[in-house]
């Protein structure tokens, strides 16, 4: 029987170059005793995993699933967030984005996209060494300054942009298909990828790739005032990823959805902790069940007031709280009575 597996936890808000966070063993061992079982693992951190050594060497793989599994983790997915963003930056963004990026490719746009294709055909080779099958990313954004139509987006923008934006994605989705590894964008205001609309333009773009699969995240669609319970629903079946992250959105008589350029504390739509926001956690989790989703339930730990530590703490706990060990019969089976051709066609009155 198919069970969300966790409570797992990403790892990227934690990494510091402060102990226990700056190293793979000690932050193993810090996951482990907050009662995680897997963890998410950034790819842009050597000092914690080297992602070329696990592209090239299963000998590295090997001693990065032995260290976690003396604490009693592994990896639930790798994660390539930023170099996702990179694939696709458009030119508004580039000086911003560049920060992220190696020396040797800053201000040059056409080095970063090769850049960041090489990483995510990296990410490929190496969650498939790590046995992973699914894996973490954002899709790069080129269109996001023209997100809200004015002055009136000429004839054909969004249609090129999602021609360019597929272009870019159609080889890196067929490498992770020839190592059976799912892609899972995670729907991000920013990304040109940020709700169902523009996953299923995109969709349609890469000719419906059995690899294009979603992470899903319900505080980014809370924040936009979306159904994100009919969202899974929808969606489903390209689920292959759940972040595991509150939000609550409180609009006022002088701000909504786009926050007033506000800070986080003061926006009318905020990361919360777990349990602190207005996410409905025990729907998400029985209609995940109900769709036989079986990958990991990982925390995203994002709060604009709770301590880091303590957000972590409590995560554990929620996430198995919420995870549903399935029946694998009905609860009225005892009243079933006898299967019988003979008798359904007597109560139907056709014998």
């Amino acid at each position: 029987m198919a069970n969300i597996q966790g409570p797992a936890i990403f790892l990227a808000q934690f990494i510091s170059d402060q102990a226990p966070f700056n190293s793979l063993t000690g932050i193993a061992q810090w996951a482990s005793e907050k009662g995680y079982k897997a963890i998410q693992v950034p790819t842009l951190n050597p000092e914690i995993f080297d992602l070329e050594k696990a592209a090239t060497s299963q000998r590295y793989c090997d001693e990065v699933i032995a260290t976690l599994a003396k604490n009693g983790l592994q990896i639930s997915e790798l994660s390539t967030h930023i170099q996702g963003q990179l694939l696709a930056v458009h030119p508004a963004y580039a000086e911003l984005m560049d920060q992220f990026a190696p020396a040797e490719v800053q201000g040059n746009s056409e080095a970063r996209t090769q850049w960041a294709t090489n990483q995510l055909l990296l990410a490929a080779q190496a969650s498939k060494n790590l046995g992973l099958k699914a894996h973490a990313t954002f899709s790069g954004s080129l269109l996001w300054p023209f997100v809200y139509p004015w002055p009136q987006r000429p004839a054909g923008l969004v249609e090129d942009g999602f021609t360019e934006l597929a272009a870019r994605w159609l080889p890196i989705l067929d490498a992770f298909d020839q190592e059976g590894v799912d892609v899972c964008y995670e729907l991000h205001p920013g990304e040109d990828l940020f709700d169902g609309c523009t996953f299923e333009r995109f969709l349609a773009a890469v000719n419906n790739h059995p690899r294009a699969n979603i992470l899903y995240d319900p505080s980014h669609l809370l924040l936009q005032g979306m159904d994100y319970l009919g969202f899974i629903d929808r969606y489903h079946t390209r689920i292959k990823a759940f972040h595991v992250k509150d939000a609550e959105f409180r609009p006022s008589a002088s701000q909504g959805v786009y926050g007033g350029y506000a800070s986080w504390v003061e926006r009318a739509g905020r990361f919360r902790s777990l349990g602190d926001g207005q996410v409905d956690f025990k729907q998400i989790f029985s209609k995940l069940a109900q769709y036989n989703y079986e990958g990991w339930a990982v925390l995203e730990w994002e709060c604009c007031l709770k301590d880091a530590d303590i957000g972590a703490t409590e995560g554990a706990p929620f996430i198995a709280k919420h995870i549903i060990p399935k029946t694998e019969k009905a609860f009225d089976d005892f009243a079933s009575g006898v299967q019988s051709a003979d008798l359904n066609q007597q109560l139907l009155g056709l014998k």
